[in-house]
């Protein structure tokens, strides 16, 4: 009946009924709109506030919210990077009494940017090259779980900072299809081929409207992704030949793939019928190595680049402990005594600016540099006040902004953590 919602949750949040749904999301109040970047969508979408979180909120037809919410579940159930569904609110009418699109609601990633909040005109082309190699590595892991997205595009994928590179994170799962025997490799190719095209053709908008560095080339950037999926693909599924006495050589894979951020849970191994020649295949491939190791002994949750950063830190703090430490209780000293006096000493005013782990790595960085150029050991207090001061301070708050979300030009000053320069940014908030 009219006026009678029917929504579709897991569990339902109280304050997603507070919300208007009377009426389209185009009218919706300012008061009640997220101040944050969003992406470019074929449907209507906007993010709300609620008391303690933001979501996404986007109109489409009812068989179209339904499917999608039930497959972001299943994505999130096999642990795929992808933003989490909430609800499906359908049966909106408004004030007349006419129908209203249904509503898919999901949860905001926080610190998350869609690109073209990344992508301006004073982007550096290896900083585009590192979204591509998210996007790369994000589709291996979906075709790995057996998904086939059918809409690649850098429109449809949210970012995180990722100790220097970024982490790629599906938003939109509405053309996608889940199967549980695999993908053929004709599937995987055409999500490869879709992918190239569409990046390049969102790169050459930009360039369009001139928010692209001159040097960069959209179509050579488009075609990196199919380079680098194939690189990854090969080295997660290939199969390698060696000879008995070269056994070595499995640790040896296995090592390469945790330095990927990948764990092996099952290995096929055969030798010939000589007994002369071994073959090894990965059969099961698990993301995420150094983000569990560093969730296990701290509880800090990182992504895999940031985790790996932070454990190098903490390997080298247990180094300097007396020997016979075990690595639990190593990694509970460093936590205490260097990870959260750390973050604890953020202004309040200034810890919505980026992730805990990533104000680490970036201090971490920080400290070499001045390291390197003063040429003398920098405390790490020295460096931490440092970098609140004439870094932190003047990034962007990537967890919240201010600015209303439209497409005016701002110019902020940053330190890009891999450079240690300090450049000119236009962000398009």
């Amino acid at each position: 009946m009219p006026g009678s919602l029917r929504i579709t949750a897991t569990t339902v949040d109280p304050q997603l009924l507070d919300l208007p749904w009377d009426e389209p999301l185009e009218r919706w109040p300012d008061e009640q709109i997220a101040a944050l970047p969003k992406g470019i969508s074929r449907h209507i979408v906007r993010l709300a506030n609620l008391a303690d979180h933001v979501v996404a909120i986007k109109e489409t037809t009812d068989a179209l919210a339904v499917r999608e919410y039930e497959m972001l579940r299943t994505l999130n159930r096999l642990q795929v990077p992808c933003v989490e569904p909430l609800a499906v609110i359908a049966n909106r009418h408004d004030a007349a009494g006419r129908e209203l699109d249904t509503a898919l609601v999901t949860r905001h990633l926080r610190f998350s940017m869609p690109y073209r909040a990344v992508f301006s005109q004073r982007l550096r082309p290896s900083t585009a090259k590192r979204l591509v190699d998210a996007l790369a590595v994000l589709l291996v892991r979906l075709h790995l779980a057996g998904f086939f997205w059918g809409d690649v595009s850098l429109s449809n994928t949210l970012f995180r900072r990722d100790a220097g590179a970024f982490a790629a994170y599906l938003v939109d799962a509405e053309t996608g299809e889940l199967f549980e025997a695999g993908l053929s490799r004709g599937q995987r190719e055409h999500d490869l081929e879709i992918a190239r095209i569409n990046i390049a053709g969102e790169l050459l908008d930009l360039q369009a409207d001139d928010r692209l560095e001159e040097d960069i080339d959209p179509v050579e950037i488009s075609e990196r992704i199919v380079q680098k999926y194939r690189d990854l693909w090969q080295e997660l599924t290939g199969t390698e030949e060696f000879g008995q006495s070269e056994r070595w050589r499995i640790n040896q894979r296995v090592e390469r793939l945790n330095d990927l951020g990948f764990d092996i849970e099952e290995l096929e191994i055969r030798t010939d019928d000589s007994g002369t020649t071994v073959r090894i295949q990965p059969k099961v491939v698990d993301a995420g190595h150094h983000s569990r190791r560093l969730l296990r002994l701290t509880g800090i949750d990182a992504e895999e680049n940031q985790a790996r950063r932070l454990l190098n830190d903490l390997d080298a703090y247990r180094s300097r402990l007396p020997p016979g430490l075990d690595e639990e209780a190593a990694a509970h000293e460093w936590q205490s005594r260097v990870f959260e006096p750390v973050t604890r000493a953020i202004p309040r005013e200034l810890r919505g600016k980026l992730e805990g782990a990533e104000i680490f790595h970036q201090l971490l960085d920080h400290r070499w540099y001045r390291s390197e150029n003063e040429n003398r050991d920098v405390p790490l207090a020295e460096a931490l006040t440092s970098y609140i001061d004439t870094v932190l301070r003047h990034r962007r708050d990537e967890l919240t902004i201010v600015d209303p979300p439209t497409d005016t030009m701002s110019i902020i000053q940053l330190e890009e953590a891999d450079t240690g320069t300090t450049v000119d940014w236009r962000d398009l908030v």
